[in-house]
This record gives C-alpha cells, sequence and structure tokens, in this order.
C-alpha cells in the first residue's frame, strides 16, 4: 500500500510540473533576423502623443522619452499618437505587468475609427494578461473597411515579458503587414490575391493603452480582472513612427500624393518581401508558438473569410 501511494504521489508531483511550466520557461534558441528596429529615429512621448484617456493613470519619465501607462479600477489609460499615417514601421520597447494579470490587455496598435467610424481600419498586437497557470499572449488581428471579422492569431512567448522591455512592431506598406516581436517576424498578411479585400489602406493614428477586457480575454472572459492586485502597469521606452504623415484636409490622401510628408520609409526595395532569413525566423516562430489562427477556426466560422480558402 504504501508502495503504491508513493507511486501515485510521484506520478501527482510529475503531472503537477508539467502542467505549471509556463511558456517562456522553455529554453529556445531564437533566429538571427536583421534589427529593423536600428533603421528608424525614437521619437519623444511627450512630443509625439497625447492623452487619449485615463490621464491620472499616465506617468511620463525621462523627460519624455518613457511613459507608464496604469490600469486601476477608476481606468485604464492610453496614449494617441498627435499625427496620422497612412504606412509606415512602428515599434516600442514595452515591459508588462508581472503577477496575476488575468484580464487585462496592453495594446499597441493602429486605428482610424475616429476618423471612419463605420468603415474603420486597424491593425493590432494585443498582449493578453496571465491566469497563473498560462503566461501572458501575444495576439495579433487585422480589421479592414469596418468589417468585424476578426482575424486574430495567437502565439506564446519565448521569454517571459515581465522581467525587461521586448520589442513589439508593426511594419505597414502597399505590400505587406508583418508583426515583429523583437525583429523577429511572427505574422506576414500580405496585400495580394485575397488578401487584398480585407487588406487596411486609410490612414491610421498609432495607440498605445492599457484597459481591462475582462469580457473577452482570459479564457473568453473566464477570468477577470481582479481589482486585488491593482494598480497593473506597463512601461513603455524606445518609440519609432517612421511613416507617410497626413494632411488633415486630405484625409484620403495616399503614401504616394504630394501632401504627405516626404517620401515613404518603408517603401523601399528592402521592404517590398521578408528576407530569407527573415522568412525562416517567422516559420520557426509560427511552429514553435503560434497556437490559434482564425483560419483553422471552423466552429467559429460556417464559411472561412476568403483568403484562409
Amino acid at each position: 500500500m504504501a508502495l503504491i501511494q508513493h507511486i501515485l504521489f510521484l506520478c501527482l508531483a510529475l503531472f503537477c510540473s508539467t502542467t505549471s511550466v509556463s511558456s517562456h520557461s522553455r529554453h529556445y534558441s531564437t533566429p538571427s533576423v536583421p534589427r529593423l528596429t536600428d533603421l528608424f529615429n525614437r521619437v519623444a512621448v511627450n512630443h509625439s502623443f497625447s492623452n487619449a484617456f485615463g490621464a491620472h493613470n499616465i506617468k511620463l519619465l525621462n523627460n519624455g522619452s518613457m511613459v507608464n501607462l496604469a490600469l486601476d479600477k477608476t481606468s485604464g489609460s492610453g496614449l494617441a499618437s498627435v499625427e496620422k499615417y497612412s504606412y509606415g514601421f512602428f515599434s516600442a520597447a514595452i515591459k508588462l505587468p508581472a503577477g496575476l494579470t488575468s484580464g487585462v490587455v496592453v495594446a499597441f496598435y493602429l486605428s482610424n475609427a475616429d476618423m471612419y467610424p463605420h468603415s474603420h481600419d486597424e491593425i493590432d498586437i494585443e498582449l493578453l494578461g496571465n491566469d497563473k497557470r498560462i503566461d501572458w499572449i501575444l495576439q495579433t488581428n487585422v480589421y479592414s473597411n469596418g468589417v468585424s471579422t476578426g482575424r486574430e492569431e495567437k502565439f506564446y512567448f519565448w521569454f517571459n515579458p515581465t522581467l525587461q522591455y521586448h520589442y513589439y512592431s508593426i511594419l505597414w506598406n502597399s505590400h505587406h503587414i508583418v508583426f515583429l516581436v523583437d525583429n523577429i517576424p511572427v505574422r506576414e498578411f500580405p496585400n495580394n490575391g485575397k488578401f487584398s479585400a480585407a487588406y487596411p489602406s486609410k490612414p491610421m493614428s498609432l495607440y498605445v493603452t492599457i484597459w481591462d477586457a475582462s469580457e473577452w480575454a482570459t479564457h473568453g472572459g473566464k477570468y477577470p480582472v481582479n481589482y486585488k492586485y491593482a494598480p497593473f502597469v506597463t512601461s513603455v521606452t524606445d518609440m519609432e513612427m517612421a511613416g507617410c504623415t497626413i494632411n488633415p484636409k486630405q484625409p484620403d490622401s495616399s503614401c504616394s500624393n504630394a501632401s504627405l510628408s516626404g517620401i515613404d520609409p518603408v517603401g523601399g526595395p528592402d521592404f517590398v518581401k521578408l528576407s530569407n532569413q527573415q522568412v525562416t525566423a517567422m516559420d520557426w516562430a509560427r511552429r514553435k508558438l503560434m497556437f490559434y489562427s482564425y483560419c483553422k477556426d471552423t466552429s467559429r466560422y460556417k464559411v472561412l473569410p476568403q483568403e484562409c480558402k
């Protein structure tokens, strides 16, 4: 009997240890990639952004070069870029809140919902809080022309995003949208073939926010925000915004229009397609870390979006 109990104890211990291993505790050898974040100048948060909401939870630091955004019982907080952009490279180094953060979302995204409330576009990086058993999750999404169809893909991290700053970046031009983490592409959304109908094309603002998404963020809303652990603070620095800024009097301008500022910084041949190195790195990320794609969700979509077929 004692032997059986000992065996059962060992089995239980092994089960607990395997189920509690976090995704970022696994050891990955990450692929080598070009550092796109080294190609563009950083911008001052205090000069390039305005308060979008929750001003009392926004704290500028280091002479305006970085910012802490907080979520508490009163509200979340967020910033919006002063300029609107038609294509560009957008990046930030972000350190996420530690501890129990179920229901919390930190978002770094482009949107024009303020200008086109009924036909808006979005390009989203959403960082979804953890519930102790599952770590922070990276979710990417694309919306176009007000179509409510979500095009989410979800990934585990290969690091602990709460311990130090990591780069989250969006490359958007007439050829493709690329989502990158620490310069590693994790997703490409091309502007060709069946994808073109769902491709964002109108100028957008850049936002960085933290907010309560209890109704959907963690296991479909099963685990809401627990304000016992508030405030939840995310820290943001090394902001980059390099793109065509639009003339507010001509909001439907394109990047080739003379009313825009300068030349499209991501319109050159180096940004038309991913390099072989980047393709290899993206394949690695998707094989190792992606665990959900809308194109495989037949329970959600009786008819899959056109680009999935």
